[in-house]
């Protein structure tokens, strides 16, 4: 059995959970919270379906979510209701005693498969040949653990939207320049909210292994890798122009994994926990449209019925990875608990784990 068999089987789903019955799969899992108590928890991510989020013991993004995992030394049991990469942080802040398992382990992410380590590796040494050893690695979370190793090995740190720009003035006292992997767009606007411009900035395309324009060493001050996040590179200008011309009432707010236009176009700008809160604190029938994930949208929609809520693209899907994650799956990885063998169990190798965390403490120490 190859990799993807392997895969392939561990996250095949058993036909009875596919007929069973909303309300029957929801009793279990109360049953079964109840029944481990303590001993269970289930962290889960704003963008995660209603069905699932019901059921979490902490909601957040995934700063929140990386502090609460760390924190966290009761349960035996972490059900992971986020992507892979968020799994694997979890595995990495506890202890080999808690065990992380991810209801399906086909819940990746797309920005995230856009930095290789192999890429990333063969990206350095040509960086190093043009800027010598001025460079600083930071990692948004949305990555894997052997790009947060990678930037733990050459004292380097993970960023979250929540604490990026305070992680880059954190990186300019360390290095002149500051690679900034996987989302360039996350890396762009936080560059630019620092003062930084765009003609300071270059972009490397891991693809082509090669930089887009010219990368003046005597300029240059961020490299930007080339990915980004499939969700909010879906909204646009045209999106903004249309809005404003409809209802000009509507405050327009976007995540900064949206491109540089498209924040540069908006009212606001910020992460998963600072749109809420900046909705929460609106007044009482203000208009916004929101530039994010279609399910934390809707369920502000739903929550803050005093506001005139909608998305910035109402075309706009929900995240198709994160919604691997669906109450059938969760029903099925809790019972395998109950039958002691655990499923899609997360587990980073010690080498990589290691590194990993010497990135992900030099930000929780600053967060």
């Amino acid at each position: 059995m190859n990799v993807t068999e392997l895969l392939n089987h561990q996250s095949r789903l058993p036909e009875k959970y596919r007929t069973m019955p909303t309300e029957v799969m929801e009793e279990r899992v109360r049953e079964i919270k109840a029944d481990f108590g303590e001993r269970l928890f289930i962290p889960g991510h704003h963008y995660q379906k209603d069905e699932v989020i019901q059921f979490a013991d902490a909601t957040g993004d995934s700063l929140q979510l990386a502090q609460v995992a760390a924190k966290n030394k009761a349960a035996k049991f972490i059900v992971f209701c986020g992507v892979h990469f968020m799994a694997e942080t979890a595995d990495i802040l506890t202890p080999d005693e808690q065990t992380v398992v991810l209801p399906d382990r086909r819940a990746g992410c797309s920005m995230a498969d856009m930095a290789d380590i192999h890429q990333t590796e063969r990206a350095w040494d040509v960086f190093q040949e043009a800027f010598g050893n001025t460079i600083l690695p930071l990692t948004y979370v949305n990555s894997t653990a052997a790009i947060k190793a990678f930037c733990g090995e050459h004292g380097g740190a993970t960023v979250t939207s929540s604490n990026a720009k305070a992680m880059l003035q954190w990186a300019f006292t360390q290095k002149e320049r500051i690679l900034f992997l996987p989302d360039q767009h996350l890396g762009r606007n936080t560059a630019v909210e620092l003062g930084i411009s765009l003609e300071e900035m270059v972009v490397w395309d891991p693809i082509k292994h090669a930089f887009e324009g010219e990368a003046d060493p005597e300029k240059v001050k961020v490299i930007l890798w080339k990915g980004h996040c499939s969700v909010h590179e879906k909204f646009t200008v045209a999106n903004i122009e249309y809005l404003r011309k409809k209802d000009p009432e509507y405050h327009i707010i976007v995540h900064p994994e949206c491109s540089y236009e498209v924040v540069q176009a908006a009212d606001h700008a910020g992460s998963t926990k600072s749109i809420i809160e900046t909705l929460e604190a609106a007044p009482k029938g203000s208009k916004w449209a929101v530039g994010t994930e279609m399910n934390l949208v809707n369920r502000l929609q739903k929550t803050m019925t005093d506001k005139e809520i909608i998305s910035l693209n109402p075309m706009m899907c929900p995240c198709l990875t994160m919604n691997r994650i669906d109450l059938p799956h969760l029903v099925w990885s809790l019972e395998q608990l109950v039958v002691g063998e655990p499923t899609n169990i997360i587990k980073v190798d010690e080498h990589t784990a290691n590194l990993a965390l010497l990135a992900l403490e030099r930000m929780l120490q600053r967060a």
